[in-house]
Order: structure tokens, then sequence, then C-alpha cells
């Protein structure tokens, strides 16, 4: 059996707020922002986490890497729990494990060439390298990423949203990470860079053997990126299945909520499709609902989505959810995109 690159056990990850009135003695709010998450990554996988925004995703990522405090387990490759590492420890992993953030130009130094943008993880990770052989690898990881080596010199306000990606991305490569973790990092950009930003990322999966973990709040932009896509909801896991499997036969009311919106390029198809509406807002994470937390928001909550909350199912198909199956509407099951 192969072992995990990374297996996340119960992660969770709690604020504590205070308003600027509040006095010393004054109990905190407690904003639960990714609430007992299980997952496992495999070698040369891709998961794709996708939700609303308010979901928890980003929290999710940050935590990973030591960007927010967080408990539960992060077991790397079977050995080394990342949750329990100090600052220091923690950067003996930092070049296992690279990001690439959701605003591309947000994300760069604007005082640094695209040639320092680049070689600064190898600085950190690899000071024994000579000046010669970092302006050689970082001519390798731009060729990778398609930027041209004319570009070196140039400052990242001189380039596109798609090419200020690509800079991110040929920086988090350099230091040839086993792990990618793409922080929304197309929802930027144009539909048109997307995809060029998304098979870019995909072929590099490919040709480096990187697993990912690809985080988006669309469903149709992880799609043909992810091996497996685990969807979020107010931090809980709501359903984890392979790609095929989710978007063939989805059991949670929230994922085929989130499908039907998905656009179909078919005319016919797109008006015969029926939409299955997600009323009201995202509750706050600081009082979330009793129970299931999307029963405020689910076309089939019962009373027992108010008192208990569902347990993830096991196995390849995994549902948090006490009536999961076809959404029926009108006594006939809701078709869906």
């Amino acid at each position: 059996m192969t072992t995990p690159l990374l297996r996340v056990e119960d992660l969770r990850v709690t604020f504590a707020l205070r308003s600027p009135g509040d006095l010393p003695w004054t109990k905190p709010r407690l904003l639960r922002a990714v609430s007992g998450v299980d997952f496992e990554i495999l070698p040369g996988e891709t998961l794709g986490i996708v939700g609303e925004s308010g979901s928890g995703k980003s929290t999710l990522a940050r935590a990973l890497i030591q960007l927010v405090p967080a408990t539960g387990k992060a077991i790397w490759q079977g050995k080394t729990d990342l949750l329990k590492l100090s600052p220091r420890e923690m950067m003996a992993y930092r070049s296992d494990i690279q990001m690439v953030f959701q605003d591309p130009l947000a994300s760069l130094n604007p005082r640094m060439t695209v040639g320092q943008i680049i070689a600064e993880p190898l600085r950190t990770h690899r000071s024994d390298l000579s000046r010669d052989e970092v302006r050689k690898r970082v001519k390798l990881s731009m060729d990778r990423v398609g930027l041209l080596p004319n570009q070196i010199n140039r400052y990242p306000h001189e380039f596109s949203g798609g090419q200020a990606q690509r800079i991110g991305i040929a920086r988090a490569l350099i230091v040839e990470p086993k792990l990618l973790i793409c922080d929304e990092p197309v929802s930027a950009l144009d539909v048109s860079i997307q995809a060029q930003v998304i098979n870019l990322l995909d072929e590099l999966q490919r040709d480096l053997g990187l697993s990912m973990i690809f985080i988006a709040h669309d469903l149709s932009v992880v799609k043909h990126i992810s091996d497996r896509v685990m969807v979020l909801y107010l931090g809980r896991e709501m359903e984890t299945a392979g790609s095929k499997a989710l978007y063939a036969d989805p059991q949670h009311p929230y994922t085929q909520a989130l499908l039907s919106a998905v656009p179909i390029p078919d005319p016919v198809a797109e008006r015969a499709k029926v939409m299955i509406p997600l009323d009201g807002e995202l509750p706050s994470p600081i009082n979330p609902p009793s129970g299931c937390v999307f029963r405020t928001r689910c076309p089939r909550a019962a009373p027992k989505c108010a008192q208990e909350v569902p347990v993830l199912t096991k196995g390849a198909h995994g549902v948090a959810c006490h009536y999961p199956g076809p959404l029926v509407t009108a006594g006939k099951a809701t078709e869906r995109a």
C-alpha cells in the first residue's frame, strides 16, 4: 500500500475574536474556521478543495504550512507531524511544501526583479549554491512556466496577471517541492488566462510528479485537474470522492447546488438543466447552526438535521449528510449538470 505523502486528521483552526470595546475579562468570541477535516494526499495526486467564499479553504491551506495556528495532525510521509513542529524545525520542510497564492501581484515584491524573486527560495534553502548555479536554475524554472529569458531583469508591474502568476509558480517550483498548494491561483484572472494557468499546472504536475492541493470556489475549475475533490462548507467536509464519481453522481445537496451553477456549453442541455438555488447567506462561523451546518439552506432538511451532526461516511465516496442521494423536487429526481 502506498504511504500517503500527507495525511491530515481532525484539523481544526479556531480564532479568538475581541472587539475594541471589550473589557479584559470579557470572554472572546470563537470563530471556528476549520472544524475537524480529514484527508490524505498520495504521491503524484491532485486534491481539489472547493466551496463558497468563507468555507475555510484558504485557512486550511495556511494551517498546513503553519501560517495560522491549528490543532490536529498533519503527518508528512507517514513520519512527522508538521503541526507539532517549532518554526525552526518547520524550516526543514518548507522546501518540500510550497504555495502559490491567490493574488499574483500582491504575492510578489515590487522592489525585486523577476530573477531575484524566483531565486529567493534558493537563498533561503540552498545557500550552498554558487551565483552561476542559482542563475542557471532560475532560467530553467522560468522556461518551465513559459517565461522568456529576457524578462529576468523586469519588475512585477511590467507583467500581466497571468504572467505574474507564472512568476509565482516558478518561484514555488525552483526548490523542487513534493507538494504544491495552489490557493485559488486563477480566481483573479480572465477566463482565457485561467485555462492557460490550469493547463500549465496540469502539465507541470505530470512532468515533475508533483502532488497538489488545488483550491477553488468553482467546481468547473477543478474538474479536469483533480484526481479527487473535497467539498467544504463552513469549515466542515461535506463530500469527498474521486473527480469522476463526484461530478457524475454527487450525493450531498450542497455539492448538487454547486454543480447546478456550472454552465454547460451545449445550449439545449443548459436550458434543460434544473437549477438548485442556494437560499440565504452563508451563516457566520462565529455562531454556526446546530447539527448539520448546511441545514439552514438545505432543501431536504429535517428535524434530525438540527439535532445531530452528520458524520462523514467511510470509503471512496464519503458524504456527511443524514439524507444523501439524488435531490428530489416535485416528486422526481432533479436533473444535474
